[in-house]
């Protein structure tokens, strides 16, 4: 069976492991292009602290001059702040997929996948101590910037948690499972909606009316386009029967085979 639907295959390597002791390694193009994700996510990072600075500073003045701290350059500096965090958590969250880190060091694994929700704490948390201790400011200033910055603070944080943290050992197990289902082809489907990949491009699951493209690729590039983890249940057993059907008749043909031999003797 075959889909009527827009395949569009995904450039990777489409390499059989062929051996038990394959452990994922990213493409040259992969870990190239993670590098550049994790330059930019720093420099937006550090662009974050410094606009943090200038928040506190342009928060300093107005207090010192007798001023509102709730005007348009700090509450502007806020969200300018919010906006770089945001931005560099998405880039190192690509660039986690691209070339995943080991859970061999899980605190250096945990680190490397959640160092958004740091940075956020990083480019927020002293802002927010400014506001809250400033014996010069009321308490009713206090509660209006500090809820703010705080959920400044919360909205980073959000954006830099990663939920579905990638590893090699990951990518590896899912490689081998696909490989070992398909018969040694690391080669799946998926759609820009899809929560799981598949094994047919003509799965049910992927094939009904809101569906116009389906992406092929190796098991690593739905990792990376998609943040895509999960193997379709249907697929999966359909895989499974398939290959329980090519066994059966080998078996049945053995077990023949030993039953003539038997009565021959």
């Amino acid at each position: 069976m075959s889909t009527n639907k827009k395949i569009t295959k995904v450039n990777s390597e489409n390499k059989p492991t062929g051996n038990s002791d394959y452990t994922f390694v990213p493409t040259a193009e992969s870990k190239s292009q993670a590098n550049q994700f994790r330059m930019f996510a720093v420099l937006l990072w550090l662009g974050a602290i410094v606009a943090q600075v200038f928040a506190i500073r342009m928060f300093l003045k107005a207090v010192n001059t007798g001023e509102s701290p709730i005007n348009v350059w700090v509450i502007g500096l806020i969200v300018l702040d919010l906006i770089l965090v945001f931005a560099g958590s998405i880039l190192w969250k690509k660039s986690n997929r691209l070339d995943p880190p080991s859970e061999k060091n899980k605190f250096l694994f945990y680190m490397q996948n959640q160092l958004g929700v740091i940075m956020a704490f990083v480019a927020f948390l002293p802002l927010i101590i400014f506001i809250l201790t400033n014996k010069k400011v009321d308490g009713k200033s206090k509660a209006i910037l500090g809820s703010i910055a705080g959920v400044a603070l919360l909205i980073a944080g959000i954006g830099g948690f990663e939920s579905n943290m990638a590893s090699v050992e990951q990518y590896t197990e899912q490689t081998r499972q696909v490989e070992d289902l398909t018969g040694g082809s690391n080669n799946v489907f998926w759609t820009k909606s899809g929560k799981s990949y598949h094994l047919y491009n003509d799965c049910g699951y992927i094939n009904g009316d809101r569906t116009t493209e389906i992406f092929e690729g190796t098991v690593a590039k739905a990792h990376e386009m998609k943040n895509i983890t999960d193997l379709c249940d249907r697929c999966e057993n359909r895989a499974k029967k398939a290959n329980d059907e090519i066994v059966q008749p080998v078996t049945e043909s053995e077990n023949a085979a030993t039953l003539s031999l038997d009565s021959i003797q």
